[in-house]
């Protein structure tokens, strides 16, 4: 499942995430064991004049046998060379979309019955002052939809295993509110009047219009970290794990990785 981190602050744009993908070993006759890799890459980032922009991915791991990371060469090849210059993030979404969905039409079962495969993407359009972040899934919600839009909204968008990031920023895990519902027979009226008021009342009050970059980065590592820590302790799919891979975007400065995995050989 994973989990990624974009939180768009008045001093630039955070993206995070880290690097487990889980796939099922299906042998024949034997049950269906998962199996981590731990050095995926799921922060996507693109080559000038396409690096004012990122993506992280979560959800389904692989379109077919291929991660979302290893599609980029095609996607820049057979998209982005044909611009020669930045687009819009909406722009870049739409486009990422329409390949993704395409790949995943061509590849995927027609009977699949899996999680979506997540993309924020979050970047700067040419000269505009503050960030932009959009979020499309495929093949659920294809459309890419702005998160925390406007000047004056910033805020944090993540997705993937949230048990332990919802637990610290809303106060609740996010089965909560369906357990409650269940239990005391409410309508759907209802169970939204309590995750309303359960969530004001608990939500930790982070003030995202005055955090400093470095704070959003951070906040970021932390709530990927805490997952991680928070899994190896517990019984349950560990499904984010291995480096975590940070990166940020200012109005004036491109993609730029704060920290990530590098190639290297066997270690002592």
């Amino acid at each position: 499942m994973s989990l990624g981190v974009v939180i768009k602050g008045p001093e630039g744009i955070v993206l995070a995430t880290d690097s487990r993908i889980t796939l099922e070993a299906q042998r024949k006759g034997s049950p269906i064991p998962p199996v981590n890799f731990d050095n995926t890459t799921k922060l996507l980032s693109f080559s000038e004049p396409h690096n004012y922009v990122g993506v992280v991915t979560y959800g389904a791991a692989v379109i077919g046998l291929r991660t979302a990371h290893s599609l980029i060469p095609e996607f820049e090849q057979e998209i982005l060379s044909k611009e020669e210059a930045r687009l819009t993030i909406k722009e870049y979404g739409d486009k990422l979309s329409i390949f993704f969905n395409k790949r995943w039409k061509d590849t995927m079962p027609s009977d699949y019955k899996g999680p979506n495969m997540t993309f924020i993407v979050g970047g700067y359009d040419p000269d505009a002052a503050y960030g932009k972040i959009f979020l499309f899934e495929i093949p659920g919600q294809p459309d890419p939809k702005p998160r925390h839009e406007g000047n004056n909204d910033f805020g944090m968008t993540w997705g993937g295993q949230l048990e332990v990031v919802s637990r610290l920023i809303h106060g609740f895990d996010p089965t909560a509110v369906e357990i409650i519902k269940k239990t005391l027979n409410l309508d759907d009226k209802q169970r939204d009047q309590i995750y309303q008021a359960i969530r004001q009342e608990l939500e930790y009050p982070i003030p995202y219009m005055v955090l400093p970059l470095q704070d959003c980065v951070n906040l970021a590592v932390f709530l990927v970290r805490a997952t991680m820590t928070a899994q190896h302790l517990a019984v349950g799919i560990r499904g984010v794990g291995g480096p975590i891979d940070v990166a940020v975007i200012t109005r004036t400065k491109p993609l730029d990785y704060v920290q990530q995995k590098q190639i290297h050989g066997e270690t002592v």
